[in-house]
């Protein structure tokens, strides 16, 4: 569903801050940019027909179907090592910049870092980095902190030796002695779950494999439930019963999901009394429930699969909490026996509010608390289960993130959450939900030192062109003239009701110290304004997403925050494709933009089913194969309005292994933007040869794709070091 965090710009001729000359960082010489081979392949839907010269880069259905993931034609991954080769090229004289760059990011973390000791089930669970290592370390002590340190299981060692990594869950037996780990060599997101006997080291050599993360243990710590992945599509679509010591091919199909359009998985409840099978499309919740002491009984549906109705369970005592947008648009809180689960014996605790939306809960065994967000920001409601009384807990901040935390233990008074916002380094907070007592618990260490008083950060309300206000999150060093002259990097997302919160990131001061300005638009298709903000900006609402963008990109200019000479554009996945309509919409706003592994080719993408998400992701797009939405698509997707005009600079960036957005629509934009662009700009794309949707792995790889980021602006703006 949700997706995250990516950048996109590029350059050619280019000037300082004053934007009188040209960089000295780009080359006097640009090398021939490659050029894709055009094979024209026609593509008919209701009776409209595309021409689209760039087809044949996609995967066949026989190579779809391969082993591995990595069956492309040697003439695509000719292209894009063509592609990477330009990039290294044009962006050679940034080298010792890059370096800089990735020095002095991976220099403000700490290198032997450890996480807060949290307690569940009669241990303290943390996880810690040592210097020179990139992957986790992941441990416990019995009782106490003061007991014997157990490492129970090091990332380095699976990731020895391996050009890719990815840790997917982490998951002990209720008896404390055996751990189900998920993990993934490839960064396809196939995972292969396998066991761990914490008594004696020994992994067992059950291997459950195309499988999905996560899983759920049984009361009697021999039984293991588990998702399997339709191998074309990816999704997830079978849940299986596992007796460890028994052969996989023993195993019990306990839940099919035949519906290509809903995820699936299980988990069991922080009561540890029941397994639970969820289902969930865009618009549809469902839940199937199993006791937990009964691993081989039947799962039970815990109330008939409705249409548009989303919802979340949590089991408490003798009832079920529930956080329902059954009519209610922003959800509301209801209750209901666990013995009458349909939604006819739902309770109502907490109503519905027009300006409010509630997006999440903890329960604990006295104590409720939910999560809301109002006016864009969250809050932390607290209620006394007991007594009935309630309250918010006090952040003292404009612009801020606040979250719930780790928090396994039932039978506490404590509240773990997390703090953060632009200027103020992530707290981790223990708070007394009677006291009303903060204990800080840890403070994010930025290496070399943080004054967050060096920092400024505000709140801004753009309107955009229908009336609606948008509001958007800054930060910038104070001193920064807000003249039009200064850089400023525009971020956003704006789907899947994901919000992209006002978080502090140390990688960021780079762009700060510098004088940028770092700037997140609120727009719409997430949910910072509520739920109707997501409704908004998605399906044949989507314009309203890269209106929203465009107009904040004008209020800042407009402002003098920035000006089309010095204003980047920056998203990733389904930011990316707002980058691209942006840049088909209004491309001379912006002096360069990042899009990374974006999400362009919407039509064609959309019309092929067996590509992962595809199905899922109808009722956030719309289904191509019905005529209005066909229509609609078409008239924004990026890759389909390319024209012949001139656009800003660009750098692209993808995965060749990216199971959510397939390397060639980023592969294919860029070809058909190189092909028809009439400007002088510099357009760059470099593939990840070795990684997916996330990147690479490790703590400190993943900054070298930061650092080529952040270097290709800086070298627009003639920032050398």
């Amino acid at each position: 569903m949700n997706r995250l965090i990516y950048f996109l710009s590029a350059i050619l001729l280019v000037a300082c801050t004053t934007n009188t000359k040209k960089s000295a960082l780009i080359p006097d010489e640009l090398p021939d940019a490659p050029v894709a081979m055009k094979k024209d392949s026609l593509l008919t839907v209701h009776g409209h027909t595309r021409t689209d010269p760039y087809f044949w880069m996609r995967l066949t259905d026989e190579q779809k179907n391969a082993e591995t993931p990595d069956a492309q034609t040697q003439e695509v991954i000719d292209y894009l090592n063509a592609e990477n080769a330009y990039t290294d090229a044009v962006m050679k004289k940034t080298e010792p910049l890059q370096e800089q760059l990735f020095d002095e990011i991976v220099g403000r973390i700490k290198k032997d870092d450890e996480s807060v000791p949290y307690y569940s089930n009669g241990y303290w669970y943390y996880s810690k980095y040592e210097d020179g290592k990139e992957y986790r370390i992941h441990c416990r002590r019995k009782g106490t902190m003061e007991a014997p340190e157990e490492v129970f299981f090091d990332e380095n060692e699976r990731a020895k030796n391996q050009a890719f990594y990815a840790l997917g869950s982490l998951s002990v037996s209720k008896d404390n002695k055996l751990l189900a780990f998920a993990e993934d060599y490839v960064s396809r997101r196939i995972y292969t779950i396998r066991f761990k006997n914490l008594e004696t080291g020994e992994v067992l050599p059950d291997e459950l494999t195309n499988a999905q993360a996560g899983g759920a243990w049984a009361n009697d710590n021999s039984t293991y439930f588990y998702t399997t992945k339709n191998k074309v599509s990816l999704l997830g679509e079978k849940i299986w019963r596992h007796k460890l010591g028994t052969p996989v091919s023993n195993d019990v199909l306990v839940f099919h999901e035949t519906d290509p359009s809903f995820y699936i998985g299980v988990s069991k409840t922080k009561s540890d009394q029941y397994i639970v099978i969820g289902e969930g499309s865009t618009l549809v919740s469902d839940y199937h429930i199993l006791d937990a002491n009964n691993p081989e009984g039947n799962f039970m549906s815990f109330t008939p699969r409705g249409d548009k109705h989303e919802y979340m369970i949590e089991h408490f005592q003798d009832k079920w909490f529930i956080l329902t947008n059954w009519e209610a648009t922003n959800f509301r809180l209801m209750e209901t026996s666990v013995d009458a689960t349909e939604l006819s014996n739902w309770k109502e605790v907490i109503p519905h509010r027009e300006d409010v939306l509630l997006d999440g809960m903890e329960v604990f065994k006295e104590h409720l608390v939910v999560s809301e967000r109002k006016d864009a920001l969250p809050h932390l409601r607290i209620i006394n289960q007991v007594t009935k009384e309630e309250h918010y807990i006090d952040f003292g901040e404009e612009v801020y993130v606040a979250y719930i935390s780790t928090n396994p233990e039932f039978d506490t008074d404590l509240l773990r959450f997390g703090y953060s916002s632009m200027t103020t380094p992530a707290s981790t907070i223990d708070y007394d939900m009677n006291t009303r007592q903060k204990e800080v618990k840890k403070v994010q260490e930025v290496v070399g030192g943080h004054n967050p008083d060096n920092y400024q950060t505000e709140r801004l309300w753009a309107t955009a062109r229908d009336g609606v206000r948008v509001p958007m999150s800054v930060v910038y060093k104070k001193g920064v003239k807000k003249n039009g002259k200064a850089p400023l990097l525009l971020y956003a997302y704006g789907s899947y009701g994901a919000t992209m919160d006002p978080w502090f990131s140390s990688t960021r001061l780079s762009l700060l110290d510098r004088g940028f300005i770092f700037v997140v638009a609120h727009i719409r298709g997430s949910q910072a304004m509520g739920r109707q903000w997501y409704d908004d900006g998605k399906m044949l609402n989507k314009i309203n997403t890269f209106n929203d963008y465009i107009d904040c990109s004008r209020f800042l200019i407009d402002n003098h925050y920035t000006s089309s000479d010095h204003l980047y554009a920056m998203g990733g996945s389904a930011g990316g494709l707002l980058m691209g309509a942006v840049a088909n919409m209004a491309p001379e706003l912006y002096n360069g933009m990042i899009a990374a592994v974006p999400f362009v080719d919407v039509v064609s993408t959309m019309l092929d089913e067996t590509i992962p998400l595809t199905t899922n992701e109808f009722d956030e797009w719309g289904n191509p194969k019905e005529k209005a939405y066909y229509d609609y698509m078409l008239s924004y997707s990026p890759y389909d309005n390319v024209e012949a005009k001139a656009y800003p600079h660009m750098l692209i960036t993808t995965g060749l292994f990216d199971s959510q957005v397939q390397y060639w629509e980023p592969a294919k934009w860029c070809a058909k933007l190189r092909a028809l662009k009439t400007d002088d700009n510099i357009l760059l794309m470099h593939t990840n040869m070795e990684a997916g949707h996330g990147g690479a792995s490790g703590r400190f790889k993943r900054y070298r794709e930061t650092a080529l980021e952040y270097a290709f602006m800086m070298m627009l703006e003639g920032i050398g070091q």
